[in-house]
């Protein structure tokens, strides 16, 4: 029993990442398998907001991204990146989200994110059968001020042995947000999100 809550899931190592020159030659296809890949990981909660649920693969390509803009090559630059993306892996009793808050209008946006201060956490995933995990906001950096919540945010949602035993043994999985200004949920998931993000767990 001890060995699974030691296990920790892989991070992206400096091997793990291609060269600038390799991953110019791979980019369009490695692109293609990420945006396949998180299909089922992002989960949709009413018309303006969206969790993208974070792995190893989507934090490597965005790595990779972020090398190939800055055209960074030298260790030091590259290992800065890694020390920056790899908090946003999940590490096996976790789930890990980008949260992001779209409005197309920007006056719209504007006032939006005014009455959704505080929504970051707000937000929540349940196992069936057990309590609600609420998100854990923006540990990185504060993204909220006086004036308003922003449109990005990063959470991060703690589950207990009991919810990842659950989860694995096929029991359903609801997510929502529930804000005095925005309510929305899925419940449950699809059954291709449930399958994707149990493989976040160790």
């Amino acid at each position: 029993m001890e060995a699974m809550t030691t296990t920790t899931m892989p991070k992206i190592t400096r091997d793990s990442l291609m060269t600038l020159e390799a991953y110019a030659k791979a980019r369009k296809d490695f692109r293609a398998q990420v945006l396949e890949h998180k299909k089922p990981r992002a989960v949709h909660l009413g018309d303006h907001v969206t969790l993208l649920f974070e792995d190893e693969l989507t934090i490597r390509y965005q790595i990779q991204e972020m090398l190939r803009i800055e055209k960074t090559f030298e260790e030091r630059g590259i290992q800065d990146e890694l020390d920056a993306y790899n908090p946003l892996v999940p590490d096996g009793r976790n789930f890990k989200a980008t949260m992001m808050i779209e409005y197309e209008d920007v006056e719209e946006r504007r006032k939006a994110l005014a009455k959704l201060k505080g929504v970051e956490d707000k937000v929540w995933v349940q196992v069936e059968g057990c309590p609600k995990a609420w998100a854990i906001a923006d540990e990185d950096l504060e993204r909220e001020n006086e004036e308003k919540t922003s449109s990005v945010h990063f959470l991060r949602f703690e589950l207990t042995q009991e919810m990842a035993d659950a989860l694995k043994y096929g029991l359903a999985l609801s997510i929502g947000v529930d804000h005095p200004a925005y309510k929305a949920a899925r419940e449950p998931v699809s059954a291709e999100t449930r399958a994707a993000l149990v493989k976040d767990l160790a």
